[in-house]
């Protein structure tokens, strides 16, 4: 197999060299002219113009930018054309039916939030290869950077403009997969079972780690489940776990015999591989288990060791605590609103509570159980202050109600764990074990249910372009095209 996918891969190497042998290189030619009409008044011309100038184009060709402070509603093609028939009719061909030749016009609207390209004849594209040109461009213009994303538009319409055949997307596609489809055909099954074997061992491993830590201290588990109060809430529910504890090492015991028994070859299969990490993944969990129930004896009994066993309670809702103010401070977060002040008023009342907390535990003014019910009260008011952070922040970035819908969702989604691409990690704590994953709405979860959802609502806003010219725009038919974004 090997010496196989070696010959094709000269073979590919051969042609590739013989295509590039015998295309005539491109002409790279500079902007007869860059006009600027920036009526909405976003750009910053003296990084433009030289940023533009410097583009290479492989023919000769004026480029035209225009803004304009529109409504997401405006068709940004209609008033293009109509700037263009009152202000610079040189763009429009003389019978009046299209863009003048030679020309490309890079339109933005950064109220309504459209972008637009317009070409004469000789310089036309496709309709994906305009949108490509958008596209390039609409990363920076949701980060309000319009100079630098008007470059990278042009920069791309530049590279797609009269483009030579053998520089076409079409035609190197079509020239790699005719000569290279036998060898990846035969690299891919060797690369993927390559990377499933060592995903294998990688799993393996982690595994192994977290079974040694179980299994040295199974008898001491075994101790501390034994002095658990069974009259603690707390202890009474962390007991129930560990009523299933020597099953599941029973379980994972197994596991572990059935995967190191796997060969280098059973190793490859993806099969394999989902049952690599099922022993990393219960064996991890068994190792958190067991921690929990030497802290739960620990803090309960107030051993020595409940200080720090305590920390360890403490330690999430301290990251998320932590964590608020890049939350807030991120792009869209919505830094200054009354909610985010209610979440940065309790942040820093909890940490002064941490500490009377701390303080009343080693005085004995309060038991462990207290200290629990506080902790459990303090997190699910945060849990409410995320959730109406959460509505600020939807309404805040949601354009309309289908928008708000739609992050909405996806920030239930982060919260109650139900993506199962993604396993919900499980808490090594008290609470964490007490009660279930979705209890709590931590800053990590509001975080990855706010970036799924304006990533969502991005990419519904630059769907489908809009070609035609309007009611105003009469028998018009120049190439061009626009988009949201």
């Amino acid at each position: 197999m090997g010496s196989m996918v070696r010959r094709i891969v000269l073979m590919v190497l051969a042609l590739a060299a013989l295509l590039v042998g015998a295309a005539a290189p491109a002409t790279a030619v500079a902007p007869v002219a860059v006009i600027v009409e920036d009526t909405a008044g976003v750009l910053d011309q003296n990084t433009l113009v030289p940023a533009v100038e410097r583009i290479q184009f492989y023919e000769p060709t004026r480029v035209a930018v225009f803004t304009y402070n529109g409504k997401a509603e405006d068709n940004l093609n209609e008033e293009v054309l109509k700037f263009a028939r009152s202000r610079h009719p040189e763009w429009i061909s003389p019978d009046g039916q299209k863009w003048a030749d030679g020309l490309f016009i890079f339109a933005l609207d950064p109220v309504g939030r459209h972008v637009g390209t317009y070409m004469g004849e000789d310089r036309k594209v496709s309709l994906e290869q305009r949108s490509d040109i958008q596209d390039a461009s609409k990363e920076l213009f949701r980060d309000a950077q319009w100079t630098d994303g008007t470059v990278a538009g042009i920069r791309r319409g530049a590279e797609l403009i009269n483009q030579p055949w053998y520089r076409s997307a079409a035609f190197l596609v079509t020239a790699w997969v005719t000569a290279g489809t036998a060898a990846l055909g035969a690299a891919a099954w060797l690369i993927v079972r390559a990377v499933t074997r060592t995903g294998c061992r990688k799993q393996i491993e982690r595994g192994d780690r977290s079974y040694s830590n179980v299994s040295t201290d199974l008898d001491v588990t075994e101790l501390n489940a034994g002095t658990i109060p069974e009259s603690s809430r707390y202890g009474s529910q962390v007991l129930e776990k560990h009523r299933t504890f020597l099953s599941r090492y029973a379980t994972v015991t197994q596991l572990s015999n059935q995967v190191h028994a796997l060969g280098r070859r059973a190793l490859s299969s993806r099969k394999n591989l989902k049952l690599a990490r099922q022993f990393a993944d219960s064996a991890a969990e068994l190792d958190a288990l067991d921690d929990v129930i030497a802290d739960s004896n620990a803090f309960l009994n107030r051993a020595d060791t409940w200080p720090t066993a305590w920390d360890r309670q403490l330690a999430p809702f301290r990251k998320d605590l932590a964590g608020l103010e890049q939350l807030l401070a991120k792009r869209h977060g919505q830094g200054d609103s009354a909610t985010a002040a209610a979440l940065r008023s309790f942040r820093d009342e909890s940490l002064r509570e941490i500490e009377q907390w701390t303080a009343e535990l080693a005085d004995r003014r309060i038991s462990p159980e207290e200290a629990l019910d506080r902790l459990y009260t303090a997190r699910s008011r945060l849990s409410e202050l995320l959730e109406n952070h959460a509505e600020t922040v939807i309404q805040g970035f949601a354009r309309n109600d289908r928008e708000a819908r739609l992050m909405r969702e996806q920030m239930e989604t982060a919260h109650e764990g139900t993506d199962h691409r993604r396993q919900r990690t499980y808490e090594p704590s008290i609470l964490g074990t007490v009660y279930p994953s979705y209890t709590f709405f931590s800053v990590a979860t509001f975080n990855s249910g706010f970036n799924t959802g304006v990533s969502s609502v991005n990419s519904a806003r630059g769907g489908g372009s809009t070609t035609g010219y309007g009611s105003s725009g009469g028998s018009f038919s120049g190439s061009g095209s626009s988009s949201g974004f």
